[in-house]
């Protein structure tokens, strides 16, 4: 027999690495094989519901580690919910309409041109669900649980008439219209577009000082006087009817050296605009109010056409004149102001972007090519006064990342007005997470226009509306809510395949087609409007999920997407919010701080961290970052996290090898038996699990990490389980001091794995099948419960005063170490010289310092003022460290003067002679081989 024959040297199965790639895929087979997510809501049936509505990310290709945050966090939400007392069914969804889709079949070849509109959207349905199983699959690899048999599609048949069953009901509440004003149009994607599905960026543009020459002054002003206009989009001058100043302000008349003309320019710009012209000696030949130009008019810059002097609040003095070109037909501001004075809304601008004939001159000429021709006819004109380049930031296609323009088209609007202050009151009922979400939210609702909801596209949700003969728009609860059921029956394709009239309920009448006749509209219900629709779509459709949600988390770009088209539709149809609270993230954002892009080549997809790594590696990345702001991602930071995961796992190892002799039923110790460090141990064990439920219930998953970190290095690693080895390792195997600390261990593994399982399911559910708990599986158990013990807080203040001289200790063994008075810490013998209180505490705490130390020797001697001049001196104790007398034990490696003390065992010291006599009497009859 060999002396460690004679150690309950702890061993497991459970391996040292994790091998995570490779094993994480077996245990999701093993979940689904299973069905563990079906076995969880069975064991939830008739608790309490907490419900997390998925946001659909946009079915087209591979996730983003963006993604990956989204879903792993709302995976960790839905596990905790599951574990603790709640039914947390969770319904992943996609959005899957829309021109990206269109994009990517032309891509492959397809000409939606040369087939029929349903051909086309089958093709678009078909590649659409091929994404969502690629991301389906993505998405299960990060190891979340889900409904992932049945998710919600925006595309399925159910979907897609509770959307229009929105519709509807909107309608029938007035709060759609059709209407003929500046929208955002995007010439790369020819399709209106919403506030939404915009990005902003800073670009340069042609900006122009222009003269346009007064016709009618009203008897203020001559026809020699001229106003001084301003512009970034010289293209919109074709369309220009007018010029806007603001009443209050005051014009000077001037008349610069050299000139004939006079000229009108806002009187605190005088000195900007002379300087921009190369006027000098600028004399101011009267003042005059804007208040008092409105109605006069001038001469368009080279048609004949008279423009309006007219009033806007609008006009500012950061920039320009004081005098806005205003094209009615381009512009939102120009339209309303266009509007309030009865002017032709003129808007010679095709879908592709080109000028019409309404431009004449400028026909078939793309806008930003017009720049160029308006400018030199104006030029052309003597009109022109400076034309210089103008940085501003500028609205984007955030599809296509092309700039878009204003374009008054026909359009059908939803009413945001109609019930904006309704709106806004039920924001109000809603809990954010960050609070200034809220702010956000309730400033973009407030300030934002009517939401444009018609796009000129073909992949998507068709509105549901008819047109009698002589173009009244037939929208009637009756029609809509028979196009539902038709396209709950057969899908929204029934819309391209058949006749107006065949999709019109039998026998529909109405007095502006007598004859019978009517067509139907071939635009798209824009996407925002889809997934906006969820509400109705998924909670409301599905009778296991409840409406509002409890929940609604996504980026934080979604205040001005996904919650807030979700809140406009779900105010309209049922007079409150869709959510009852809101969480926003922010952006995944480069280790530099800059936006990831693959052609900047800054891309980290989860695919190559989880093959490198594993998904726990991204799970456990996701609960140590705050999410509140932008997060900074970088495979640096993945192996910082898997060093982390090492700490854990190795941890969490070394609790199992040292309790697979342990049987909880027949070895467990009750608290008021256990050793005293024990008790506070499981003291500290019981302030985290508190610590760890109340963050999980606050969402905050980087304060689960870190205190359950903090836990593992300080209170296991660096304190309990250092000198365990003396206990578990030394004591015979039933000792009492043995099976005390088995318990604790014990106890810290299974809380340990509950409250790490919604964070490290896989590593979890492992450390799980090597205890000999009643469940399963750790994902069919319950969060553990806080736990009070007797004298508790005074327990811990002791051990708490204590913690601070094992601090002291520890420094002065480290100064012995490196004096060389010591190697290990078991070569040592500590003396002590404490004040009274410390002394006090050392005989009260009923333990074992000694071992707690890790020491050979421990002696309490006077007080700190008798202290020799060597000692090390700290606030509350002198510390001298010696080299212990005696010989090293081979068993329990301590320094002792008690070898050889049982001549039967002469190489041991009297206690592991003991233990060894008692428990092996063999190896004292044979002998040993080392």
């Amino acid at each position: 027999m060999r002396v460690k024959d004679t150690l309950n040297l702890g061993k497991t199965k459970f391996p040292m690495r994790g091998n995570l790639p490779v094993r994480e895929a077996q245990w999701q087979k093993a979940w689904e094989e299973n069905k563990l997510y079906e076995k969880r809501q069975e064991l939830n049936e008739g608790k309490p519901t907490f419900i997390l509505h998925d946001g659909p990310p946009y079915a087209n290709g591979n996730i983003h580690i963006g993604h990956a945050l989204n879903k792993i966090s709302k995976d960790i939400i839905v596990r905790f919910k599951s574990m603790s007392g709640y039914r947390a069914p969770y319904v992943p969804g996609w959005d899957t309409h829309g021109l990206p889709i269109e994009q990517q079949l032309t891509k492959q070849g397809y000409d939606r041109k040369k087939m029929s509109t349903t051909e086309f959207r089958e093709l678009c349905r078909k590649y659409a669900l091929e994404q969502v199983e690629k991301q389906k699959t993505d998405f299960k690899r990060l190891g979340v649980s889900g409904e992932w048999d049945n998710p919600y599609v925006t595309l399925a048949p159910e979907f897609e008439a509770q959307e229009v069953r929105v519709f509807g009901e909107m309608a029938k509440k007035g709060y759609i219209y059709r209407g003929n004003k500046p929208i955002h149009w995007s010439p790369s994607s020819e399709s209106a577009l919403a506030e939404a599905e915009l990005e902003y960026k800073d670009i340069e543009s042609p900006s122009a000082y222009f003269a346009e020459q007064i016709i009618d002054g009203k008897g203020l002003l001559d026809n020699n006087t001229y106003f001084v206009v301003w512009t970034t989009t010289p293209w919109t001058i074709p369309a220009s009817e007018g010029v806007v100043v603001a009443a209050d302000y005051d014009y000077s008349v001037v008349q610069p050296a050299g000139e004939t003309r006079q000229f009108v320019v806002a009187t605190e710009l005088v000195a900007t605009v002379a300087e921009k012209a190369g006027w000098e000696d600028v004399q101011t030949v009267k003042t005059i109010k804007g208040k008092d130009m409105e109605r006069m008019t001038a001469r368009h810059p080279f048609y004949d056409r008279e423009l309006l002097v007219m009033l806007g609040d609008y006009v500012t003095l950061d920039s320009g004149t004081g005098l806005v070109h205003t094209a009615p037909g381009l512009g939102d501001d120009d339209y309303n102001t266009g509007k309030r004075y009865g002017l032709d809304i003129l808007s010679p601008v095709d879908a592709q972007g080109k000028l019409t004939a309404e431009a004449p001159g400028f026909e078939g000429l793309f806008y930003e090519e017009a720049n160029k021709l308006a400018l030199k006819k104006v030029s052309d004109a003597g009109l022109l006064l400076k034309q210089e380049p103008y940085l501003h930031s500028y609205p984007m296609d955030w599809r296509t990342k092309k700039p878009v323009i204003f374009r008054s088209t026909p359009q059908w609007f939803a009413s945001v007005d109609a019930f904006r202050d309704q709106i806004l009151a039920a924001i109000k009922e809603v809990k954010f997470l960050p609070g200034w979400g809220e702010t956000r939210l309730y400033n973009m609702i407030r300030d934002r226009g009517d939401w444009v909801i018609s796009r000129q596209r073909v992949w998507g949700v068709p509105l549901p509306i008819f047109y009698a003969e002589d173009g009244t728009a037939i929208i009637t609860p009756e029609t809509t809510n028979h196009v539902a059921d038709l396209f709950a029956k057969y899908g929204s394709n029934i819309w391209f395949d058949r006749e107006a009239k065949d999709l019109l309920p039998e026998g529909f009448t109405d007095e502006h087609s007598p004859n019978g006749q009517f067509t139907k509209e071939t635009d798209i219900m824009d996407v925002w409007f889809d997934s906006g629709s969820s509400h109705q779509g998924v909670l409301a459709e599905r009778d296991y999920l409840t409406y509002p949600a409890d929940l609604y988390l996504e980026g934080s770009d979604q205040y001005r997407g996904w919650f807030n088209s979700s809140l406009i539709t779900s105010v309209a149809v049922s007079g409150h919010a869709p959510y009852k609270q809101v969480i926003s993230q922010g952006f995944t954002m480069d280790k530099n701080g800059k936006k990831m892009s693959k052609s900047l080549g800054n891309v980290i997809s989860p695919e190559k961290v989880i093959k490198q790594m594993g998904a726990e590696i991204i799970r456990l990345w996701v609960s140590t970052v705050d999410t509140s702001a932008d997060v900074r991602v970088s495979m640096d930071g993945f192996k910082q996290v898997s060093d982390s995961y090492r700490k854990i796992r190795n941890t969490l190892r070394f609790m199992l090898a040292n309790t697979t002799d342990y049987d909880p039923k027949a070895n467990e110790v009750a608290y008021k038996d256990l050793q005293s460090v024990d008790k506070y141990l499981l003291v500290r064990l019981n302030q985290l699990k508190e610590t760890v439920l109340k963050a999980y219930n606050n969402y905050d998953f980087a304060t689960v990490y870190k205190v359950v970190n903090g836990f593992i290095i300080a209170d296991l690693s660096a304190l309990y389980l250092d000198f365990a080895k003396d206990v578990i390792y030394i004591e015979a195997e039933n000792d009492p001091k043995r099976r005390s600390m088995q318990t604790v261990m014990y106890q810290v593994l299974v809380v340990l794995a509950k409250l790490l399982t919604p964070i490290l399911p896989h590593t979890m559910e492992e450390v799980w099948s090597y205890l000999k708990e009643n469940d399963e599986y750790v994902q069919l158990a319950e969060m553990p419960e806080v736990d009070h013990f007797p004298n508790e807080a005074a327990l811990l203040d002791h051990w708490e005063s204590f913690m601070a001289v094992r601090s002291d200790v520890l420094k002065a063994l480290e100064e012995a170490r490196d004096a060389k008075v010591i190697g290990k810490s078991l070569e040592a013998k500590v003396i002590l010289y404490p004040t009274e209180p410390v002394k006090t505490l050392l005989n009260e705490l009923d333990a074992n310092i000694m071992q707690i130390l890790i020491v050979s020797g421990l002696e309490v001697k006077g007080d700190k003022a008798t202290a020799p001049t060597d000692a090390a001196v700290f606030d509350d104790v002198a510390v001298v460290v010696a080299h212990a007398p005696g010989e090293v034990c081979p068993r329990c490696r301590m320094t002792r003067t008690d070898i050889g003390v049982d001549a039967k065992l002469p190489r041991f010291c009297g206690r592991c002679a003991k233990i060894v006599e008692t428990h092996y009497p063999e190896a004292v009859s044979e002998g040993f081989d080392d």
